[in-house]
């Protein structure tokens, strides 16, 4: 059995003391009528990457303030190097800059208000040049397990997530949080007809009047709405799948956090604190749960999947796990971690999940994920309401 004390771990220490295992240089839009303009910096200066999202005007309340924690937890991610951040309005601009500023990595702020798009991107690209010389001088040291932050969502589920791949990140979580990381889960729809269970693992009071807050306030959105959510969950896939009911899929989505018990239960996109795992508030749509995750500070995100969900994020690599041989015969190249052999008997779980720390460690010593080399960048902003 693979031991995470053993593992042997390198990542790009980053001044607040947290370390990360990418070394991106974000171009960061604060809204999207400024993504033409970072997607200009990004096409002149080799080594940086735009973050175009299709959000940021005109929110407000709790929709305006997850959206600043989302872009600002994104900057502040120990996977970002630096980080030039571009919007519309020097207010809203500047206060990113300040909070990513806090982690105490280098980041600069660019309004285009009085200067258009063509003066902002050069003085941007100006700055993101002497960015990226600073990143590629960073260089890799080892880092302890108990450093590591990470996270995990399944998607595309079948009858074969709960058997395989995700009793294998269950297993491998409770090795991690035993070994002091730090680690993230939600997907607060998908725990419908297994609350029960979370609740049962809550440390404290706080921590369940918490979860028990979060998990109400949905069940009472979807009851407001007066709507059926059949074939939205579970998806018309975890049904081909063999998933007949939300409870079925919670089920094999708590898998997920094995044994572990919960030390906090987090609105979106904010950062844990404390090693053990965390719950997070959290949209079960793939790509917003990623996104959020890596907001929260998640470095690396293990991807249980049945059926095959392609899902990526662009400073989150994402490890992809399936038991599901049809997937596999059909869509491996999304696939990092082949889980078969438990449902051929050929493998038990602790094997598989020594399978999978070994993906695991090879990622966060930079080998790319299969996300990543197909260039799966998929950056999702949460919405809760309206715009105004």
């Amino acid at each position: 059995m693979i031991k995470p004390e053993k593992m042997k771990l390198t990542g790009y220490r980053r001044p607040d003391g947290r370390f990360g295992i990418r070394n991106h240089v974000i171009i960061l839009p604060v809204d999207d009528i400024s993504n033409a303009a970072a997607n200009g910096v990004a096409s002149l200066i080799k080594g940086t990457m735009a973050l175009p999202h299709a959000y940021g005007r005109l929110q407000f309340g709790e929709d305006l303030e997850l959206t600043f924690r989302t872009l600002a937890g994104t900057g502040r991610n120990p996977n970002i190097a630096a980080a030039v951040v571009i919007g519309i309005e020097p207010k809203w601009t500047e206060r990113i800059v300040k909070e990513i500023a806090k982690t105490g990595k280098p980041v600069a702020g660019f309004s285009i208000e009085r200067h258009g798009d063509l003066r902002t991107i050069e003085a941007a690209s100006r700055k993101a040049l002497e960015f990226v010389q600073y990143a590629t001088e960073l260089q890799r040291e080892p880092f302890p397990v108990k450093k590591l932050l990470m996270s995990t969502k399944c998607g595309e589920s079948d009858t074969t997530t709960g058997l395989s791949s995700c009793p294998t990140v269950g297993r491998v979580f409770e090795r991690l949080t035993k070994a002091g990381a730090t680690l993230i889960f939600g997907e607060t729809s998908e725990l419908t007809g297994g609350e029960d269970i979370i609740q049962s693992r809550c440390v404290n009071r706080k921590v369940l009047g918490d979860f028990n807050r979060m998990f109400d306030g949905y069940t009472e959105l979807i009851k407001s709405q007066g709507v059926d959510l059949l074939g939205s969950q579970p998806t018309e896939g975890n049904i081909r799948g063999g998933l007949t009911t939300i409870e079925e899929k919670a089920m094999g989505n708590i898998q997920k956090i094995g044994r572990c018990q919960v030390q906090s239960a987090l609105e979106p996109a904010v950062e844990p604190k404390g090693a053990g795992l965390h719950f997070m508030d959290s949209s079960s749509a793939a790509a917003e749960m990623v996104t959020l995750c890596g907001a929260a500070g998640s470095v690396v995100h293990y991807f249980p999947t049945g059926q095959g969900n392609v899902i990526g994020n662009p400073i989150v690599p994402v490890i992809k796990l399936s038991g599901n041989p049809l997937t596999l015969a059909t869509m491996s190249e999304h696939i990092d971690v082949d889980l078969t052999g438990i449902l051929r008997m050929e493998m038990n779980l602790d094997q598989a999940a020594d399978e999978a720390m070994r993906v695991l460690e090879s990622t966060i010593n930079g080998r790319l994920t299969t996300a990543e080399a197909l260039r799966h960048d998929e950056f999702v902003l949460t919405k809760l309401y309206r715009s105004a």
